[in-house]
C-alpha cells in the first residue's frame, strides 16, 4: 500500500500564546448539536432545581485526557474550534431508521465550526463521511492501540476509537486543535426540532425520498422533527445523489434552524424553554469541559451574536478518490488553503472550493 498521503499533511502554525480556557470548563444530526448547545440553552440560568436535572442529562468524554499532548498547539487569539458530530447508530430507539446494529455508531455527519475572535462570525467546514484520510493510531475501548491506516474512510475513526479518535483524526488532517466536541443522535435531533415547534423551510421543487421517508411538496413547508430528520438524511433524490448533495441540504437547514431559534421568542415561553433545555441536554454528548450546565451556558452565551448571514458554510474541498470511484479524497492544496485561513482568522477564500466536487452539487438550490 502506498505510503503517500491521500490528503493534506498536518499544518502547524508558528508559536503563539496558548488560548485561554473557558472559565468553568454523536446521521441525528450535528446541524442541531452546536445550535442546541448554544442558543437553546441560554435560558438555563435561574431554573433552580432544574439545573441539577440538566447536569444529570449530559454525557461527556474526556478528550484532553485521551489525547494527551499529541495535539496541535492551543492558540490564544480569542477564536474557538468545535468538532460537531452526528451519530447514525441504529441501536435502540434509532433502529427505526435502518437495521439494528446493536448500538454501534458511525459519524455520518462531521463539521468543524470555527468561531472567529469576538464570536460574531463563524465558518463551518463539513467533512464528507466517505472521505479517504490517513487515520492516526487510536486507543480502542479495550485499552489497546490500533496502529492507524494510511487510507481509511473518515467515518471509520468514530467506529474504531470513538470521539477521541475522530478528534485526533481531524486535528491531524487540519493542524487545528479542537477546543470542544459536541455529538447528537437521530432521536435527539428529532426531539430538539419538535420541542422548538418545528422549522419552516421553502423548497423550490418537490422532494420525495423513500430511504429517508420524506415527501415534501414544492413551496413553504413547516417540518416537524421526523420530517426535518428526513430532510437532512435525504441523498439520492437531490442534487447529484451523493453525500455531497446531502451536506448542502444540511447546511441550508442549519441556516433555517438558526433563523427559527432567533424568531420564536423561546425565552418568553418558560414551558418551551424548560422542555428544550431538557431535550437538548439529553441529546448531547460533549467534551468534559462542556459537561455541566454552567460551562455549557457560558459557551452558549458566546454564540448569541452569530446569525445565518454571518456564517460561511463549505464542504471540505474534495475530488474523486483515485483508487475508488465510490469515495472522495481531499484536494491537498485547496484543503490547506481552508485550514490556513481558519488558523489565520481569515474568511475561507473562494478559490479554495472552486475545484471541489462538493461545490458542484445543486442540492443547495432546492431549500431556501
Amino acid at each position: 500500500m502506498s505510503e503517500e498521503s491521500s490528503g493534506p499533511q498536518p499544518h502547524r502554525a508558528g508559536p503563539r500564546r496558548r488560548r485561554r480556557k473557558p472559565a468553568a470548563r454523536r446521521r441525528g444530526l450535528a446541524v442541531a448539536g452546536w445550535t442546541a448547545a448554544g442558543v437553546v440553552l441560554l435560558g438555563g440560568a435561574g431554573l433552580g432545581w432544574f439545573w441539577f436535572k440538566l447536569n444529570g442529562n449530559l454525557h461527556t468524554v474526556d478528550i484532553d485526557q485521551a489525547l494527551g499532548s499529541d495535539r496541535p498547539q492551543d492558540i490564544d487569539n480569542g477564536s474557538m474550534d468545535i468538532l460537531v458530530l452526528g451519530s447514525d447508530s441504529r441501536g435502540g430507539a434509532n433502529s427505526a431508521y435502518g437495521r439494528d446494529d446493536g448500538g454501534a455508531a458511525r459519524s455520518d455527519t462531521a463539521m468543524i465550526v470555527h468561531l472567529y475572535e469576538g464570536h460574531k462570525k463563524a465558518s463551518v467546514v463539513s467533512i464528507p463521511r466517505d472521505t479517504m484520510v490517513n487515520r492516526p493510531p487510536c486507543t480502542l475501548a479495550n485499552g489497546k492501540t490500533d496502529r492507524g491506516r494510511q487510507r481509511e474512510q473518515f467515518n471509520e475513526a468514530f467506529s474504531i476509537g470513538g470521539a477521541a479518535c475522530v478528534v485526533k483524526t481531524v486535528e491531524k488532517m487540519s493542524g487545528i486543535r479542537m477546543d470542544h466536541y459536541i455529538e447528537v443522535d437521530f432521536t435527539g435531533f428529532k426531539g430538539i426540532i419538535d420541542t422548538l415547534g418545528g422549522v419552516e423551510v421553502t423548497t423550490t421543487k418537490p422532494i420525495k425520498d423513500a430511504d429517508s421517508h420524506l415527501d415534501l411538496p414544492a413551496g413553504t413547508n413547516h417540518l416537524n422533527g421526523e420530517q426535518a430528520l428526513g430532510l437532512v438524511r435525504t441523498r439520492k433524490s437531490v442534487g447529484d445523489g451523493s453525500d455531497l448533495g446531502r451536506i448542502q441540504l444540511q447546511q441550508a437547514f442549519i441556516k433555517a434552524l438558526i433563523k427559527q431559534v432567533k424568531g420564536i421568542g423561546i425565552f418568553d415561553n418558560p414551558k418551551r424553554l424548560m422542555g428544550l433545555a431538557d431535550t437538548g441536554t439529553k441529546s448531547l454528548t460533549t467534551d468534559k469541559a462542556l459537561g455541566d450546565v454552567k460551562s455549557l451556558l457560558g459557551f452558549a452565551q458566546s454564540l448569541q451574536g452569530i446569525d445565518a448571514q454571518n456564517m460561511q458554510m463549505i464542504t471540505l474541498p474534495v475530488g474523486a478518490d483515485p483508487y475508488d470511484d465510490n469515495r472522495v479524497a481531499p484536494l491537498a492544496k485547496e484543503s490547506k488553503m481552508v485550514f490556513d485561513a481558519l488558523l489565520a482568522e481569515q474568511p475561507i477564500p473562494a478559490e479554495a472550493t472552486a475545484a471541489s466536487a462538493g461545490d458542484k452539487s445543486k442540492a443547495a438550490e432546492i431549500v431556501r
